[in-house]
């Protein structure tokens, strides 16, 4: 994944003589990134007819994300924290040019280590650009946050469906002014876990992959539950979510050793203070080191 970005830096580089640091350079190289992968996107392979419900025609749905001052990549796309969640998103880009990745998980290991909010602005990123359909679908039955997150009521979502009182595209609804899709947990069931282990899931994850370019998929966090291993096992990748002060070594070693190590891209770091221009992106020949989204991001692996 990190070679195109590599290969950028090198040409971008000698470009300038060899003088190529600082913000401002890591801002153009960034960009420079994103057309990379736009051309390549625009002249890929059609792909087929998507087959089963039609998630064309659904009816958009305005968001006002002015008051959510946590939806940097909405309401403040020029902040550092903004910026290191569309590096977040050329990475993940570039990766899915290597590998079919489609169905992404955002967990974390406890509550309130940011997963969601990761989850919303990766969304809002990838569908920034125009140039792929998102679909950010709120995977936690237990405790949902994303509806809130949008300031948007509770309404039908994945609990209805899969207990077989509405249909998807009843469920799914387009945020008309951030340009991707959302499929909202709905009402908390009486038993999340059964729910979620029932055959409906897959069937249902099956004609989204072929509408949507991107299934973004907060779940639930690993401990002390087991709802986040059903999604594990229907995900192609997981990025995990940690924050200082928040997750404790022992815990965060007992997620490691839960999650499927082929299908962990790497961790993201939210909300430390901690920046160093030096570093301010990283790219390595090896596995991914992820940028985590915050007020000062920082990189994990």
């Amino acid at each position: 994944m990190s070679q195109i970005f590599d290969a950028i830096h090198r040409s971008e580089s000698a470009r300038r003589g060899g003088k190529f640091s600082g913000p401002v350079a890591a801002r153009e190289l960034l960009e420079a990134a994103e057309r990379q992968l736009g051309q390549a996107e625009r002249g890929s392979t059609v792909q087929p007819e998507p087959t089963g419900e039609d998630f064309s025609q659904l009816p958009s749905t305005p968001v006002d994300t002015s008051p959510f001052t946590t939806l940097v990549c909405a309401t403040d796309r020029e902040c550092l924290a903004a910026e290191k969640f569309r590096y977040l998103g050329v990475r993940l880009r570039q990766l899915q040019q290597k590998r079919p990745i489609n169905r992404l998980l955002i967990t974390s290991t406890l509550p309130e280590e940011g997963k969601s909010t990761v989850a919303a602005n990766l969304a809002i990123t990838l569908a920034a650009r125009g140039l792929q359909k998102i679909l950010l679908l709120e995977g936690d039955l237990r405790r949902p946050s994303l509806t809130g997150l949008f300031g948007l009521e509770r309404c039908a979502g994945l609990s209805e469906w899969l207990q077989g009182e509405t249909s998807a595209t009843m469920n799914v609804c387009r945020l008309e002014n951030l340009g991707f899709w959302l499929l909202p947990a709905g009402s908390p069931p009486d038993d999340p876990l059964t729910l979620l282990q029932s055959e409906k899931l897959s069937e249902l994850l099956d004609p989204l992959q072929s509408w949507f370019d991107w299934i973004i998929i907060d779940s639930p966090p690993v401990l002390p539950l087991g709802d986040t291993s059903v999604w594990m096992r229907l995900c192609d990748a997981t990025l995990l979510v940690t924050r200082p002060g928040k997750t404790e070594k022992r815990q965060l070693q007992r997620t490691l050793e839960a999650v499927e190590q082929t299908k962990l891209l790497g961790a993201l770091v939210n909300g430390s203070t901690e920046t160093v221009a030096s570093n301010y992106y990283h790219y390595y020949a090896g596995k991914p080191q992820l940028p985590y989204p915050s007020k000062h991001p920082q990189t994990s692996s």
